[in-house]
């Protein structure tokens, strides 16, 4: 990357304040209370297992990180303007990501709506897919470009190597292209963007404070470095601090302790005992309609106020029911068992 001059970083600024326009006029997220979002029944654990689940739909469709990112943007927008059920979740997470993708991807890359259900391998049709975007272009006014945290990270990233440029040549990364500091904490906003807590932190609280993070360990002059971005993105120093304490401690618990060469060997000796300890259910994707039956059930009239415009959707018992929990359900006690999802794994013996 070549270090812009003047007129350039006048331009990076530019952006930057236009970037932090659209983020004030539109960032909103759900609020959690009683272990759910506001209103609804949707647990932290659901809405953090969805966004896991966009990402692997955002690799499976060749998509890029910006689509994710204003995908999980317009998702919480959403989820915190109206009541939603949590059985259309994931329709309106997919359908935030297609709209994301209306917006940033090209056309050959999106290819058709249907084929889109078709390889994501869930039970939505195209006409529900239709109505949803109906629903969510209602609610967010059709205005969903917000500026998203990967959006900050590469303005960030463009004005430390133009105001820095001695940056892209020191630490860790002095053997490497300066672009690929910014694929490191890309990376690392994904992951943040799934946390419910972190999701509480605009975006350009986030991103600033994954660069900090990076330029602590980068140079010893990285308080100037720092404080002069704070300054341009016109972040509070407490709310900034607070943010950059909670990125930490949660990126730094993603880290393992074992070596990056660690060999782990299947022990299928010990499935048998695995699958007497937890129920699994068929791998089939749970599907748009799926419900959970028996006691605890809301009434028509409790969940009429939770609808506010996704009744639309079903009419006359168009939703399809099915026995039992859904996998986020079953993953999500066994979770609570201090049970493990995964195979029993053990270190390979030398």
């Amino acid at each position: 990357m070549k270090n812009p001059g003047a007129a350039e970083n006048q331009r990076l600024v530019a952006l930057l304040e236009d970037a932090l326009g659209r983020e004030m006029r539109l960032w909103k997220v759900p609020v959690f209370k009683n272990s759910c979002i506001q209103g609804t029944d949707i647990t932290p654990f659901q809405l953090q297992d969805v966004i896991l689940w966009l990402g692997e739909m955002c690799r499976l469709f060749n998509f890029c990180q910006e689509t994710f990112a204003l995908g999980v943007c317009v998702l919480n927008r959403l989820l915190a303007t109206v009541k939603a059920p949590p059985k259309y979740l994931k329709c309106i997470a997919f359908t935030s990501l297609i709209l994301s993708a209306k917006i940033n991807e090209e056309d050959e890359v999106i290819g058709s709506v249907k084929g889109l259900v078709v390889q994501s391998g869930c039970n939505f049709s195209t006409a529900e897919i239709l109505r949803m975007e109906r629903i969510i272009l209602d609610k967010l006014s059709w205005d969903l470009y917000t500026a998203t945290p990967i959006d900050f990270i590469h303005i960030f990233h463009a004005l430390l190597i133009s105001g820095h440029p001695h940056l892209s040549s020191v630490g860790a990364h002095s053997q490497k292209r300066p672009c690929l500091q910014a694929a490191l904490w890309t990376r690392q906003v994904q992951h943040c963007m799934a946390c419910h807590q972190l999701s509480q932190f605009k975006g350009s609280t986030l991103a600033l404070a994954i660069i900090t993070l990076e330029l602590e360990r980068l140079t010893p002059d990285w308080f100037s470095v720092f404080t002069d971005l704070l300054k341009k993105a016109q972040i509070q120093s407490m709310e900034f601090i607070h943010c950059k304490e909670m990125v930490d401690e949660y990126l730094t618990s993603l880290e393992f302790s074992l070596p990056a060469n660690a060999v782990y060997i299947f022990d299928s000796t010990k499935m048998t005992k695995l699958q007497d300890e937890v129920s699994w259910e068929p791998a089939g994707k749970p599907g748009l309609g799926q419900t959970r039956r028996g006691k605890g059930s809301q009434g028509e009239g409790d969940t009429d106020k939770f609808y506010d415009g996704f009744r639309c959707l079903y009419n006359e018992g168009l939703a399809l029911e099915v026995d039992g929990d859904s996998d986020t359900n079953i993953l999500h006690e066994a979770h609570q068992k201090n049970v493990s999802p995964c195979p029993p794994l053990h270190p390979a013996v030398s």
